[in-house]
């Protein structure tokens, strides 16, 4: 019987032909990287069976691995085809094993140097390996003088590794596959279609990313699910997002551009002490009473011109009476287009840069400065809420490693009514944010909660019956704001019912305008978004005053009571400044535009500034005052500087 499988095994392998070679490949690696990931686990196990981690760290860690090994595959096989078209088995025969085998010493060198990095980082290798490739001199003088026995282990298991990979190739190949045509075809259809949706891992808007397997606030237990080779090309790829500012606009002397911006600040008495963080000070509240809950409810795609108490179509009267009832903004500019740069702005009150907001960025997934971070270390119990699945746009790995607590998406929602492209709708947010408060208010501990909406975006699904549409047909970007003001002021109406009331700062704030485009430089108009501050306590006000998102965060630290010393640079709204120091600041492309009263200053890559008077929604060319010039440099540059030398911490 053991002859029969043999041989019935062994004429598996010949009808598959050089097609066998990659499964063993695939076989072989998956059980590496599972050796090495549990192997690390161990390793790690005080922290992992803590956490009870197992089950979240190897199902993650089983689809980052099959994407890898994918992407690995994807050129062989398509290598393997050609040769069957063309009748070149040969010559490609020692093409895909040499590939196969330095693909395979690949994997094995980074899960081999992963624990002496993980000893030096607490992390897998990421960019930081990356960087320090940079520096061959300085770093081999480092691993030659410090981690001998580290060096010689890698080599050793290095070259025992292509060894074996080696021989185990070269005997498993099988030069022809011995099928008929069409069974030959199906195969490498399906082998195609596996692949390619194997490199994906996901049937959403989005392939995979680290975001999508992160679940804890420990990063390392999130690293675990990763694979090394993953997170070094990972790292890599995300590098080519952190286009410098000062490439793009120019440069100005470090110590010229902290003093501009410094200037720029609310409080011109300020200390700046720490050499780390150049722009990190105290901040006193204007609350100096007991401190008080927070909720940020960042609407999705909501500019002023939706909103009718702006001078917009007449969609939001739930905002409108807000605006009657809270702390208007008649004059608040987003800083960028994007949500990701909304977010930014409003919990890390970071300048936007001609880069992708820092929540997609590797530099940032840690130690970054968010007023959740801020507040969690004063006992805040912090958490963000979204319909969607969170890990999109890396927003789940970001906020874990930056101080959020708790993260509740759809999956966690007691009841979805109705469910869209974008996840659940805006009721069932706030529905289950209602949940949520009222839970938190039981733990008598002060809280902040970030909501995020999502109903207001393309393809703009709702459910049927909820509002009078105002335009005929019903899927479209008016009738999705309507919507999403009428699912807002549900909850408003339960939230001034609840027990939280009493003691929570709300605020509702766009996270940017829809669509922004025009045939400006940047379309300033478009950036102008709704703000309202509400709750108990706060007087019901219009401010007129020229104001940016990144001024939002540092104003409500300052409304909940929470002094302390942080490295934002927006103005506390809630205390006088002198009127010059009023601004906003705005990313649109590769175009940085900083605005002073109707003065803007526009920087574009490699060109010369120009300023413009922006009246009538029109930008109308003026000429340049050289000050106002050089303050919007060191504001485009500011950010790229922060995040390259680790300054906002």
């Amino acid at each position: 019987m053991g002859l029969v499988n043999q041989t019935a095994f062994t004429a598996f392998k010949n009808r598959l032909g050089p097609y066998w070679v990659l499964m063993v490949f695939f076989a072989l690696s998956l059980c590496i990287l599972t050796l090495a990931r549990f192997s690390l686990s161990i390793w790690q196990g005080e922290r992992v069976f803590s956490s009870h981690a197992w089950m979240s760290i190897f199902i993650g860690g089983l689809r980052v691995d099959i994407a890898t090994l994918s992407y690995i595959l994807m050129p062989a096989l398509l290598l393997i085809i050609a040769s069957t078209l063309f009748s070149r088995e040969h010559v490609i025969r020692v093409i895909i094993k040499y590939y196969l085998v330095f693909m395979a010493a690949l994997l094995i060198f980074f899960e081999v140097i992963t624990p002496t990095f993980i000893n030096e980082y607490d992390l897998r290798p990421n960019r930081l390996f990356i960087e320090y490739l940079i520096y061959p001199k300085e770093v081999s003088k480092m691993i030659f003088s410090g981690y001998k026995v580290e060096v010689f282990i890698t080599l050793l298991v290095l070259v025992l590794g292509v060894k074996l990979a080696t021989k185990i190739f070269s005997s498993q190949w099988r030069s022809q596959s011995k099928l008929s045509a069409i069974t030959h075809t199906l195969l490498i259809v399906s082998l195609l279609c596996l692949t390619v949706l194997g490199a994906r891992n996901s049937l959403g808007h989005r392939p995979l990313n680290p975001a999508m397997v992160a679940f804890s606030t420990d990063h390392l237990l999130n690293d675990l699910t990763l694979n090394s080779l993953y997170s070094v090309a990972f790292a890599i790829k995300q590098l080519g997002n952190e286009k410098s500012s000062q490439d793009y606009y120019g440069t100005i002397p470090e110590p010229e551009l902290l003093n501009l911006v410094r200037a720029a600040m609310q409080n011109e008495s300020a200390l700046f002490n720490d050499t780390t963080a150049p722009t990190k000070t105290f901040h006193s509240a204007s609350n100096q009473g007991k401190a008080k809950n927070l909720v940020i409810i960042l609407q999705e795609s909501l500019g002023a011109r939706y909103v009718g108490t702006l001078g917009g179509l007449p969609l939001t009267p739930n905002i409108d009476a807000l605006y009657q009832q809270g702390w208007g903004f008649d004059n608040l500019y987003a800083t960028g287009t994007r949500s990701v740069r909304g977010i930014e702005a409003v919990i890390t009150g970071f300048v936007p840069t001609p880069s992708r907001a820092v929540v997609k960025l590797d530099k940032s997934q840690r130690d970054f400065f968010t007023i959740a971070d801020f507040l969690a270390k004063r006992d805040y119990h912090t958490q963000f809420i979204y319909g969607g699945e969170s890990h999109f746009d890396n927003m789940q790995s970001f906020f874990l490693g930056n101080g959020f607590k708790q993260i509740i998406d759809s999956d966690d929602f007691a009841n979805i009514d109705f469910n869209g492209s974008w996840g659940a709708s805006d009721e069932d947010l706030f529905n289950q944010a209602d949940i949520e408060l009222n839970k938190l208010q039981q733990q008598n501990k002060p809280f902040f909660s970030l909501i995020f909406s999502s109903s207001n975006h393309s393809p703009y699904e709702f459910p049927d019956g909820k509002i009078t549409l105002y335009d005929n047909q019903k899927q479209t970007r008016n009738n999705a704001a309507k919507y999403a003001d009428y699912a807002l002021g549900t909850f408003i109406e339960k939230a001034k019912k609840s027990r939280y009331w009493e003691d929570t700062i709300f605020i509702v704030i766009a996270d940017h305008d829809s669509r922004v485009s025009g045939a400006s430089l940047v379309p300033i108009d478009h950036f102008r978004i709704p703000a309202v501050i509400f709750g108990n306590g706060i007087t019901a006000k219009r401010d007129h005053q020229l104001a940016s998102q990144l001024d939002i965060p540092v104003t409500l630290l300052s409304l909940i009571g929470a002094s302390g010393e942080h490295p934002m640079i927006g103005h506390d709204l809630s205390q006088t400044m002198h009127s010059d120091k009023h601004r906003a600041i705005m990313q649109y492309d590769k175009n940085f535009a900083y605005m002073q009263g109707n003065k803007v200053v526009i920087l574009q890559p490699q060109k010369p500034a120009t300023t413009y008077t922006y009246t009538q929604n029109k930008l109308v060319p003026t000429s340049n005052d050289p000050i106002m010039v050089k303050q919007a440099l060191a504001h485009a540059n500011l950010g790229n500087l922060a995040y390259q030398k680790g300054w906002y911490h």
